[in-house]
């Protein structure tokens, strides 16, 4: 199988799997399978009240992004280095991330789920970031222009199974 459709593969998993696990909880959730650019499921519950999820899956323990997604980068084209210009303004911030680890098939461990805000997850993927470029002094070591970035497991663990900020965002009056 190609890597890409299992990519793709993966990400459908991930959004059926908290279908499933919402619905579990007592909530109604569906998935646009990718089809709408900043969330790809609404989460319901009895009275009808709705958010939008984003759902980000993974079959290892860590989660590929840019970093320009999350910090305001540029590139010095002289001296073949990254420069920091703070944090970028996100839109949504508090919108709503369920991260999914998927398990092996036939493993005895369980699919993992992080739940957080993309406010958090920027705070991650720009501490991630700054940490790895300032020990090679904003200087990528085979791409200049790389922004390569990932935020992994042992950043969220805090946020593992964090069911409730679902139930607040949705039991609010």
């Amino acid at each position: 199988m190609k890597k890409g459709l299992n990519n793709k593969l993966a990400g459908q998993i991930g959004e059926y799997l908290v279908c499933a696990e919402l619905g579990k909880r007592g909530y109604i959730a569906t998935s646009f399978t990718g089809n709408v650019p900043e969330f790809d499921l609404i989460v319901a519950n009895d009275n009808l009240d709705t958010i939008p999820i984003q759902v980000k899956t993974s079959r290892g323990h860590s989660w590929p992004t840019r970093a320009n997604l999350w910090i305001n980068v540029v590139i010095d084209e002289i001296n073949k280095k990254q420069i920091d210009q703070g944090d970028q303004i996100i839109s949504n911030p508090n919108l709503i991330y369920i991260c999914v680890a998927l398990s092996e098939p036939d493993s005895k461990q369980k699919d993992r789920y992080f739940i957080l805000q993309k406010k958090e997850i920027q705070s991650i993927c720009s501490a991630n970031y700054r940490e790895w470029m300032f020990k090679h002094n904003w200087k990528r070591p085979r791409n200049y222009k790389s922004l390569d970035n990932r935020y992994e497991i042992n950043n969220m663990l805090e946020f593992e199974n964090n069911w409730e900020l679902i139930e607040e965002a949705l039991n609010k009056p």
